[in-house]
């Protein structure tokens, strides 16, 4: 396969020689193109040596064979390791005053970008709209790990370590291949109504989900009036996505069920597209018969129309008719008590808003004990919040309500990737 490997300036540069010599043994071809700052922490001669390959910074070297725009072309996969947030900000806006940016603006393959800086520049409003533009693009890009950055500091912004680069890539490129431990746990073609499912991620040693099948539900159901309207709401499928997308990473095989999403399903998963509750609620069902987890975090509708009008419903003058409602059936409640067999983790997802009779904690200790499900994640939405954004705040309780005893907290606050980590984490420990 036809790797370009980027390197951007920064002190984690060095991590990418081992990434690139791991993609060297497993019999890529991998061309470097770094910038001049990571030049200053690498130098040339490394790249080339390891790759056999040139390692130009500008356009202008050896611009008889175009390379801005012929590397690009050429590529099958592009991997940015380590991606700064200058790196970040250029490509976010189509800079293309370098080698590796021109590059980038060229190639129509897979893009996978891993992010490493210190904290206080990952956590910057305008490093996280930059990473938000390039999602919505559909460029692949990892949340930084935590840990020891440069000097004493420590905290998210850390390069992930070469091997969880790869995993993330073979998710998004299976032709990266696998080693034979690393063969996906399920194949066959998608379902009727479904887009083609694509391998999942490789099942490395140490992935805390590996060999696990994980169904995840994101989006927001619609519950059509006529052929023009519906009722819906206002979920994106953010959060359910980042579910999905962590899960993989973490070795799972995960089928997702996607209800409208407004977001690009990520790579190395299977996706079975969904409208109504009643379509959700079938195709949780048959995903769920061999699964070890099933994650409800698709906003479900409550009501639907009696009735949907055949053709588009009319102004008369006289005002709309009343629309009758009658209820849907309760998923996740269902998934409890029937159960496809005893070993399911079943954990949902309770959008709360706080009123004059209780506090959205105090909601969601209700629906837990309602419910029944083995972990409910408690979302404040008031004011529209969490929906559509690229953050969210959610606690953890059990079945009895109470909130989850856990290392790392109950509440986890920061990007739904961040929240998705943590979720999984918990779910992870409770399967082992």
């Amino acid at each position: 396969m036809r790797v370009v490997l980027g390197v951007a300036g920064g002190i984690a540069a060095y991590k990418a020689v081992l990434l690139l010599r791991l993609l060297k043994e497993a019999g890529h071809s991998v061309r470097v193109v770094p910038t001049r700052a990571a030049l200053e922490f690498v130098g040339r001669a490394t790249w080339e040596a390891l790759s056999g390959e040139p390692a130009a910074t500008e356009v202008f070297e050896d611009a008889h064979e175009v390379p801005h725009v012929k590397i690009g072309q050429g590529a099958e996969l592009v991997i940015v390791a380590p991606a700064t947030a200058d790196l970040l900000s250029r490509v976010a806006t189509g800079r293309a005053d370098d080698l590796l940016t021109s590059t980038l603006l060229t190639a129509t393959c897979p893009v996978l970008l891993a992010p490493a800086m210190h904290t206080e520049m990952w956590l910057h409003a305008a490093t996280q709209a930059n990473v938000a533009t390039l999602r919505e693009r559909g460029v692949h890009v990892l949340d930084p790990a935590e840990g020891r950055l440069t000097g004493a500091d420590s905290g998210p912004g850390r390069l992930p370590e070469p091997e969880e680069i790869l995993a993330a890539a073979r998710a998004i490129a299976p032709e990266l291949g696998t080693a034979a431990h690393d063969a996906p746990r399920r194949s066959g073609a998608a379902e009727p109504g479904s887009f083609a499912p694509r391998a999942g991620l490789p099942a490395d040693d140490g992935a805390p989900l590996a060999g696990r099948h994980v169904v995840v539900s994101a989006g927001g159901t619609r519950e059509p009036l006529d052929p023009v309207r519906f009722l819906g709401n206002r979920s994106s499928g953010r959060q359910g996505v980042a579910i999905a997308e962590v899960a993989a990473r973490m070795g799972a095989h995960v089928t997702l069920v996607a209800a409208n999403i407004a977001v690009p399903a990520p790579a190395g998963v299977e996706v079975v597209a969904v409208e109504t509750t009643a379509e959700l609620r079938a195709a949780v069902r048959g995903a769920s018969a061999d699964a070890d987890v099933v994650v409800m975090a698709a906003a479900v509708a409550d009501f639907r129309p009696a009735s949907t009008a055949e053709h588009k419903i009319k102004k008369t003058g006289g005002g709309p008719a009343p629309i009758e409602l009658v209820e849907n059936p309760d998923i996740l409640a269902e998934l409890v008590r029937d159960r496809p067999h005893p070993g399911l983790l079943v954990v949902g997802f309770a959008a709360e808003t706080g009123d004059e009779h209780a506090s959205v904690l105090e909601h969601g200790r209700a629906k837990a004990r309602r419910k029944g499900a083995d972990l409910l994640a408690v979302n404040d939405v008031s004011g529209g919040q969490g929906f559509g954004s690229e953050t969210n705040t959610v606690t953890i309780l059990d079945a009895r309500g109470q909130e989850i005893a856990d290392p790392s907290g109950a509440s986890v606050s920061g990007t739904k990737h961040e929240v998705a980590a943590h979720l999984l984490r918990v779910v992870a420990a409770r399967l082992s």
